[in-house]
């Protein structure tokens, strides 16, 4: 504790010569506008809007297979195909859960929208263990671990705003016969954070989950998509947003050496956002929303937001200094929590732990 405690110092005093130099612009308040006003900024220039059908999705859930007991009995593993049907195709993508025996009642999750290697990461047989999903350590205290992967939803991939979910609700032959989507239409970080909702369909359905206390949790890109997750569906009662960077938990006023920039994302993946978002490359300072604004969204929810002293690119001291300015959203601030650990951009064991923590603190237990 002592450690994390240091390289938090370290990042606020990296922060305060950041602004000395004046290299942090005008911010705009949390509270500027109405909480729908500030939505609907988001979803038309940065995120997406999704189809109207797209919002009552006709979804059905199946056993892939028998339930097992696992994890030398602490564990029982639940395995759903969850499939959905639009007004142009059908998409089925695959749940793993573990959900912890000799506990009465529902139990509380973390759902992980996985963005890597799901053989590697999130593998239900257990033969392949990564801390980037440490299922044994989320049962050991009484959680159920739930995991997805986002390519089954739709590719990670410049095509991928045609295929997977996309190809269910959208005009593709439309559009691309038109030689263009709409500009304001839904990027992939929607369509995964869609994906994160129909998990939490089914988690309703499910007797041995409690339903009103689900924490989506992501990294990286899946970071941002569990923040827009977690603003979009109220049911999610905590967003766990690790080392989401730029269009996520990192403050766009903040000029950061090595950090990414909306140049940078939009170059390299504009088709994670709506084609909107375009419009303020070279300009972040002078959008008029900052993702503070968005972060404070998930009021009077839980909100967690970890960083990692070394990961540049995502830039520790601008998702600091969001949370610093979203933190008056909540009547009690103990409920944004923030941590920053030693080492480089990763989803490992000290950031799992920061999140279960902040759970049982919340009474998660």
């Amino acid at each position: 504790m002592s450690e994390m405690k240091w390289v938090s110092n370290g990042m606020a005093a990296i922060l305060c010569a950041v602004t000395a130099c004046g290299c942090v612009t005008s911010v705009p308040k949390w509270n500027e506008h109405s909480r729908a006003t500030t939505l609907a900024w988001f979803l038309a220039n940065e995120y997406g809007v999704r189809p109207k059908a797209a919002e009552t999705p006709d979804v059905s859930f199946a056993a892939m297979e028998p339930d097992v007991t696992m994890m030398e009995g602490r564990a029982v593993r639940k395995r759903v195909t969850v499939t959905c049907r639009g007004p142009y195709g059908t998409n089925s993508f695959a749940v793993t859960a573990f959900v912890p025996t000799g506990v009465k009642g529902p139990r509380p999750a973390f759902l992980l929208i996985c963005n890597r290697d799901p053989a590697a990461n999130i593998d239900p047989s257990r033969t392949r263990k990564s801390n980037f999903w440490p299922a044994e350590k989320i049962v050991e205290r009484g959680f159920a671990a739930i995991a997805f992967y986002n390519g089954d939803i739709a590719p990670d991939c410049a095509v991928g705003n045609s295929e997977g979910v996309f190809a269910c609700y959208d005009n593709v032959r439309a559009w691309r016969k038109a030689c263009h989507r709409p500009h304001e239409a839904w990027g992939t970080l929607s369509a995964w954070a869609w994906g994160a909702s129909r998990v939490m369909d089914w988690i309703e359905s499910e007797p041995t989950l409690d339903a009103k206390r689900v924490a989506v949790v992501g990294h990286s890109r899946g970071g941002k998509t569990a923040l827009l997750a977690g603003v979009l569906d109220s049911r999610f009662a905590m967003a766990c947003v690790n080392e989401s960077g730029c269009s996520g938990a990192k403050l766009n006023r903040i000029d950061l050496p090595g950090a990414e920039t909306i140049a940078d994302i939009t170059r390299s993946f504009p088709y994670w956002f709506c084609n909107n978002y375009r419009t303020w490359v070279n300009r972040d300072a002078e959008v008029p929303f900052d993702q503070h604004q968005f972060m404070a969204l998930m009021a009077p929810r839980l909100l967690a937001v970890g960083s990692a002293a070394d990961d540049a690119l995502a830039g520790p001291a601008g998702e600091e200094e969001s949370c610093r300015l979203a933190r008056p959203a909540w009547d009690d601030p103990a409920k944004l929590d923030y941590h920053v650990r030693p080492g480089k951009h990763d989803l490992n064991l000290a950031d799992w732990t920061a999140y279960m923590d902040f759970a049982e603190r919340q009474g998660w237990r």
